[in-house]
């Protein structure tokens, strides 16, 4: 069943996402594109019932203001403009809209059903992997992650046998990571699951690579070519499968939004790219990737893990990696899991993990001065990933926390905490 679809064009706003979700939650599927999508692209869309202009602060580009192509006026859909004082529409608001209005919008003057929810959404998502793939095969890069798990599962109830997952560790990944995804994927759901290891491969792409935007890229690239290797080594594997998901597109930037940062299976792709790709989860927000896994049938267990970045560590080991830096990181990271499991936290807290940046202060250590790195910890809520708050975490917990990292992870002398929220700041240090 497809659902009907409420757009919101970019005209400089910095509350897309808001008006996104207000409208996802009362049941009805929106997407955000940019301003000067043209009338052709706009009727590929379907079912779309209304469309929003959402204007604001960065509405003036080089001097003059965006504007949507005079021929969308005709369209035919019902619009409504925010904070955009020249638009032609039926409706016109100073601000973002409180609910009732936007209710009212959305079902009084466009006529949408609501009619978005996961059952539907992973009904329509198996019909169009079925038809893009047909007799073909699959080969998904699973990181074990909520993503690339919740992709497995819908790939799995799509087409099968046809789906080869393959997990490749980068030498970037958590403490025991690989070896639970082997135990998960392979031992306990029966996956067809190839297994590579491919630590000195990156780490030796990787040496000396300060910048985070090419941490990234490399990151991406490099993944794709193990890929394609694999691949060669099978027969009639056509398609790559991603768990690209929604904020990694928009934070990714398309043709008028700034970009935030690039992520390594958006900005990352090589131009050469030897498969299609299968990304049905591009158009969810975190949480509703994590509501379709349970619908789906996955454990909770997985689908409520802590994220994990597609660079893994890579971007968590700040600046050029060092296999020690990288090392006091994956440790450090270990003892806060641990330490947030025993206190509670890992089921109230959204994400947290530690970094190690690519210098050092100095300290004592054995009655004699040292010169070490530091581990800073940071936990945030959030619900969408496009905004955060930091966890008020208890002073006896940090302080364990701390105490353990100081005696158990080499070369570190001293644990801060980041209190920084999103935005300015964003989730991930790099």
């Amino acid at each position: 069943m497809k659902q009907d679809m409420i757009v919101i064009l970019d005209l400089g706003s910095t509350v897309n996402t808001e008006v996104a979700r207000k409208i996802r939650e009362m049941g009805v599927y929106s997407e955000i594109h940019p301003h000067d999508i043209s009338l052709e692209e706009l009727k590929k869309l379907e079912n779309v019932r209304g469309i929003v202009l959402n204007g604001g602060e960065n509405r003036i580009v080089d001097g003059a203001a965006v504007e949507i192509s005079p021929e969308l006026y005709d369209c035919g859909c019902p619009m409504m403009a925010i904070d955009h004082p020249t638009a032609k529409c039926d409706r016109k608001l100073d601000a973002l809209p409180e609910d009732a209005v936007l209710r009212e919008f959305v079902f009084d003057t466009c006529q949408a059903q609501a009619n978005w929810n996961m059952k539907n959404f992973i009904e329509d998502q198996v019909e169009q992997i079925r038809r893009q793939v047909g007799d073909r095969k699959v080969l998904l890069a699973l990181s074990g992650g909520v993503d690339s798990s919740v992709v497995a599962a819908m790939l799995i109830r799509a087409i099968g046998k046809q789906l080869t997952c393959v997990h490749v560790n980068h030498g970037l990944m958590r403490k025991n990571e690989s070896e639970s995804v082997i135990e998960v994927f392979r031992d306990q759901l029966h996956a067809n699951l190839v297994y590579v290891d491919g630590t000195e491969r990156f780490l030796g792409k990787l040496e000396g690579i300060s910048d985070p935007e090419e941490k990234r890229k490399i990151i991406g690239s490099e993944f794709i070519r193990v890929f394609e290797e694999e691949a060669r080594k099978l027969e009639g594997i056509d398609f790559l499968g991603q768990g690209t998901i929604y904020p990694d597109i928009i934070e990714s930037g398309t043709k008028t939004a700034k970009m935030v940062k690039s992520h390594h299976n958006v900005g990352g792709l090589p131009e050469d790219l030897q498969f299609e790709l299968v990304e049905p989860l591009k158009q969810l927000f975190k949480d509703e990737v994590r509501a379709c896994g349970i619908e789906l049938g996955l454990p909770a267990s997985m689908v409520y893990r802590q994220p994990f970045p597609g660079p893994g560590l890579g971007v968590r080991c700040l600046g050029a990696i060092t296999r020690d830096r990288l090392e006091a990181v994956r440790e450090s990271d270990a003892i806060l899991r641990e330490e947030f499991a025993n206190a509670g936290l890992d089921k109230k807290v959204w994400q947290y993990f530690t970094v190690v940046p690519d210098f050092k202060s100095v300290g004592v250590k054995n009655n004699a001065r040292c010169f070490e790195y530091m581990v800073i910890i940071r936990a945030i809520n959030t619900i969408d990933a496009m905004s955060a708050t930091i966890e008020r975490i208890d002073w006896d917990v940090l302080q364990k926390i701390t105490d353990r990292i100081l005696e158990e992870v080499e070369n570190v002398n001293r644990v801060c905490y980041d209190m920084s929220p999103k935005p300015p700041s964003t989730i991930e240090f790099e």
